[in-house]
């Protein structure tokens, strides 16, 4: 045969051999092709419009949701949610999550299927926001993150330990800048803690001035108002006034009346928010369903007690007029509030002595000065913030105001809660149950909402308010954030006198369509994003 001749051949046999190999290439290409990561099946969805329940699949495809309804394709992998709720993940919009870096899973929250959480609230952030979310880029986290900036943060870089009195003209301009970089930097809004230093000090025109610079980015203005107790009135008129002269939509945090002489109010301050609507304010407002609050102890003393820090405190302790002018107030803020003494409050967590955690005021009196009497718990409390300070649960709420603005259309559902150490310290139970707490106690046993009403109170609601587009709705295009859960068995399991447990109920839990929590077991996994509000 001429080399020609079986140069051809061999060509051709070569030829045939890679003709083979592509074809089985291509026919195992063909038999391995999916049209879906995931496909959620047999579940009633409720998508977070409020619109009623019903029947369907959900598709999910590079971390968004690609298809609600009959789903025919192949899957990568499917999850049967047959008998249970299929929805989108909740959202949290009043959080203290500074310190996620160090709690990254969040357990607490992803338990009770919450998977956005906004953190930086009453008047306290991280100021260099651009730094914190790189840190978490870095961390990586389980749950999504958006931040405010805090007013009362910005207070202190600007004004240092001179915080009883108002900025200069050169002061208000630094922190306007420092309020501008945040929101150029991906904050949702700002925030003001009015009951705390610094933002105690702060005058309504000051935070009017902030808050036009958040308007002008798009943002929200959230606000621990200055009172929430039987001056509630006053506070709510000032947050009006900054939205009115702003033009910044508002987010009352945590909206409550506090203390039995203000109990009973509640269609009052609904209709006082409806009229403010009514006349064009953007109002929304958030809420946690217990009959108690958490802050520091020493929110107990008065504020210009505290002013300059820990040594100027001290110093006042010692000087004799000095403290009986703050035990003088402290009684007449309980008279105020129709309070025989500080037995509605309990030690959650005090760190030179854990000893007392867990312990109401006048236990921990007892304990400490052999005595219960108002004066030896007023000691008591003074000499726990001299020490350091200590965080506590405050019993102040009436059931009956809180199903009223539960009720209400334009409340969301929020926790104040961080990510929980397990086990650590006697924490409110909110940061543990408080979204399953709705669904079980207020929308299966007590129905004082529809379920399909306390989801969108959870997703569309807040993520409308805060600006979070492609989230909180189960519609083809947006990000692939859902709880699957029982709604027959979902619970809180957390209680005052025992908080560390975890909500039930939940069987999976995905956030960018990665699973977080599988058939209810923590899969390690931590694909959370930074959320920022889109105008």
């Amino acid at each position: 045969m001429a080399i020609s001749t079986r140069l051809r051949v061999i060509g051709l046999a070569v030829l045939m051999r890679w003709t083979v190999c592509l074809s089985l290439a291509l026919a195992s290409s063909l038999l391995t092709a999916v049209d879906y990561d995931l496909v959620v099946r047999h579940g009633q969805v409720i998508d977070g419009t409020g619109r009623p329940a019903f029947a369907a699949d959900v598709a999910i495809k590079d971390g968004r949701i690609v298809g609600v309804g009959r789903i025919d394709g192949t899957s990568r992998h499917e999850i049967d949610a047959a008998g249970q709720v299929v929805a989108p993940g909740f959202i949290d919009v009043h959080t203290h999550s500074e310190d996620i870096a160090e709690l990254p899973v969040a357990e607490n929250f992803l338990r009770m299927g919450v998977t956005t959480i906004i953190t930086g609230n009453c008047g306290s952030s991280k100021l260099d926001v651009a730094a914190f979310f790189a840190e978490l880029e870095r961390t990586k986290v389980a749950v999504n993150v958006g931040t405010l900036i805090g007013h009362g943060t910005v207070r202190l870089a600007v004004l240092g330990s001179s915080i009883a009195r108002p900025p200069s003209a050169a002061e208000l301009e630094r922190m306007r800048a420092l309020v501008d970089q945040a929101m150029l930097d991906g904050a949702v809004g700002m925030s003001t803690g009015l009951i705390y230093l610094p933002g105690v000090f702060a005058k309504t025109e000051e935070i009017v001035e902030l808050a036009k610079v958040v308007a002008k980015h798009g943002g929200i203005y959230a606000s621990h108002m200055r009172y929430e107790n039987s001056r509630i009135s006053e506070a709510l008129a000032e947050i009006t006034q900054v939205a009115r002269e702003a033009h910044v939509p508002i987010e009352v945090s945590h909206l409550k009346l506090a203390g039995p002489s203000a109990w009973g109010r509640a269609d009052e301050i609904l209709a006082y928010l409806d009229r403010a609507r009514a006349d064009g304010l953007t109002i929304t407002h958030d809420q946690y369903v217990y009959t108690a609050s958490s802050t520091s102890l020493g929110s107990r003393i008065p504020e210009d007690a505290r002013e300059g820090g820990p040594d100027k405190f001290r110093a006042r302790l010692a000087d004799p007029v000095a403290k009986a002018k703050m035990i003088a107030a402290m009684k007449a803020s309980l008279q105020r509030s129709n309070y025989a003494d500080f037995d509605f409050a309990v030690i959650a967590n005090f760190v030179p002595d854990p000893s007392l955690n867990g312990l109401s005021v006048p236990a921990a009196a007892l304990r400490l000065r052999g005595k219960a009497t108002l004066d030896d718990q007023i000691e008591t409390i003074l000499d726990l913030e001299s020490r350091g300070g200590a965080d506590a649960v405050f019993h102040g709420m009436d059931e009956a105001d809180l199903k009223k603005f539960l009720a209400h259309p334009l409340t969301m559902v929020a926790s104040d809660s961080a990510p929980r150490k397990f086990g650590d310290a006697v924490p409110h139970p909110r940061g543990y149950g408080n979204n399953a707490r709705v669904l079980g106690r207020y929308v299966r046993e007590l129905k004082v909402i529809s379920l399909e009403e306390a989801i969108r109170k959870m997703t569309s609601l807040p993520a409308h308010a805060f600006g979070l587009v492609g989230r909180g709705s189960l519609i083809p295009g947006n990000q692939a954030d859902l709880v699957i859960f029982d709604p027959a068995v979902v619970s809180d399991q957390s209680s005052y006198s025992d908080p560390h447990h975890y909500a039930t109920g939940f069987s999976d839990v995905l956030v960018n369509g990665v699973s977080v929590i599988r058939q209810s077991q923590l899969t390690g996994e931590r694909p959370g994003a930074i959320v920022r509000r889109v105008r």
